[in-house]
């Protein structure tokens, strides 16, 4: 997930003279449906384009500890359909996804068995549910979401999955928005989720792509893991080997049930529309969706850390390293000054990471990112670092760690926060507008910071820090007992040191 701070700036990036951060409050349109939808619109006629993009609290922290996954899971199978769309016969091939349910669940009940499970009965089983599957095929329509979309001359018809929320985006000319509002409430009404088992499979092999074969990734997983000992924000997004192959479609059906109720959702529409017919076109077709009773809210707090913990994963790949903080998510203000303490350290060339330790060439990067992994719960201010040959992690450890001492110790000065506060200002005077930009930042802010003007009063916060303010914080939060660090490091076949243990073993 981008951290806050740059999505502000991105947003700021996009406000132009269409939508200026001083006029935004006065053009943001908002209706609440009886169901509990909350409406955002931006009425905007600068080309006859349309982006509406639907936000569910519906993400990775919100999943049971036996379906871990399952969020990230959802995603791809709501692109596989409804009744209606994606299928020649539903009536047929409802039948066999049921036959193909129950085979299944047996296999994976099997295969969960380990070492005491029966192979015969694991062949004969994947051998049914081959034969199911081939035959569901009959009635299948591949990619047809994608197509109708292609077809109306649609971009940017996608989705994602956080630890906190799922995003479904597009953007579609203006006269399409009712076949948007058609398919969309559909899906939400209608969804089939077939070829399930086929999908888990792609998921095992995302997962092997993205995480198991890719160094950062690997790093990042662990890392995470280790700074988030109770709190589910140290799960990764796509689940653990073992929980991708144990989801099933009656898991995904339970949480799409809870967690994508309208009352749980925020509906964000800007650009070529009419506000009161808009109204009208999304109580026509989402109006009769039913309101459920809201998922309960994750009460684990992760407990204050006791000391510093150090992880090293081993892989073949040049070093790299992770630093984490824990500290308090939006709106408390300590969270605004990292946001600031963010952009001195690491936003451009003028940064204090890349004059003292990049250009310096202790380190190839050296970055930092306020409220991982999410923003829904109290997170992590992040450090990353790639050391340049010949300096190790250790180098760029104790480089890093001195920047960091500094802003312990030493006011910044006037002119590096006026460099911060002119870059921030920037943004609200670039003609760099988007639609997608604009929905996709409201939709954020209102689904997860709770109200999208969380937008305009962090620019007010930022003018508001003090140097003393930052050196407070960097006390607070800087320090060893609070910190995880994971570093990326060689993994060795045989070391001189092994070989003399099993020569003197023998």
């Amino acid at each position: 997930m981008k951290h806050i701070r740059s999505l502000l700036i991105l947003l700021f990036l996009t406000l132009s003279s269409v939508v200026s951060a001083q006029n935004l409050a006065d053009r943001v349109v908002e209706h609440e449906f009886d169901n509990g939808l909350k409406l955002l619109m931006i009425e905007r006629h600068t080309s006859p384009t349309v982006a509406p993009y639907i936000l569910f609290k519906a993400g990775a922290v919100d999943e049971s500890d036996d379906a871990r996954g399952i969020a990230h899971m959802l995603e791809h199978m709501l692109f596989k359909g409804t009744k209606t769309i994606g299928t020649t016969d539903y009536e047929k091939e409802k039948e066999v996804l049921a036959e193909i349910d129950t085979l299944g669940d047996a296999l994976d009940r099997e295969q969960a068995k380990g070492s005491k499970a029966d192979a015969s009965k694991i062949t004969e089983l994947e051998g049914a549910l081959r034969t199911k599957q081939e035959e569901a095929k009959q009635w299948i329509v591949s990619g047809e979401y994608t197509k109708i979309y292609t077809q109306h001359g649609s971009t940017g018809f996608n989705a994602g999955t956080s630890v906190d929320y799922t995003i479904y985006t597009v953007e579609l000319p203006s006269n399409k928005l009712e076949l948007w509002a058609m398919l969309e409430s559909d899906r939400l009404k209608n969804a089939v989720l077939r070829e399930f088992y086929v999908e888990r499979e792609a998921v095992k092999e995302e997962r092997r792509m993205a995480v198991d074969t890719r160094p950062g990734g690997k790093l990042y997983e662990q890392f995470i893991a280790a700074a988030f000992t109770a709190h589910p924000y140290g799960m990764p997004i796509i689940g653990w080997p073992s929980d991708i192959a144990m989801l099933n479609r009656n898991k995904a059906k339970e949480f799409f049930k809870i967690h994508y109720a309208p009352n749980n959702s925020v509906m964000v529409i800007v650009g070529d529309i009419n506000i009161e017919n808009t109204i009208k076109l999304i109580d026509k077709y989402f109006g009769d969706i039913p309101s459920q009773p809201l998922p309960d809210e994750v009460t684990v707090r992760e407990p204050e850390q006791e000391g510093e913990r150090r992880i090293e994963v081993e892989f073949d790949a040049e070093p790299q390293m992770m630093i984490g903080f824990h500290k308090p998510t939006i709106p408390h203000f300590d969270d605004y000054v990292l946001d600031m303490i963010s952009a001195i350290l690491s936003d451009g060339r003028t940064s204090r990471f890349y004059k003292n330790i990049v250009e310096q060439s202790i380190a190839v990067s050296a970055d930092s990112i306020n409220g991982y992994p999410g923003a829904r719960y109290d997170n992590l201010f992040v450090i990353s670092a790639t050391p340049r040959s010949p300096n190790s992690t250790v180098d760029v450890e104790e480089a890093l760690y001195a920047e960091l001492e500094k802003l312990k110790t030493e006011p910044v000065e006037e002119k590096e926060f006026k460099r911060i506060l002119k870059q921030i200002d920037a943004g609200f005077i670039r003609a760099l507008s988007s639609n997608a930009g604009m929905a996709n930042q409201l939709a954020f802010y209102e689904g997860i910071a709770g109200d999208w003007r969380y937008i305009l009063n962090w620019r007010e916060k930022m003018y508001e820090i003090k140097p003393e303010d930052i050196m407070r914080v960097a006390k607070t939060y800087f320090k060893k007992s609070n910190r995880t660090v994971a570093t990326l490091v060689k993994k060795d076949v045989e070391t001189s040191e092994d070989m003399v243990d099993e020569e003197e073993s023998e």
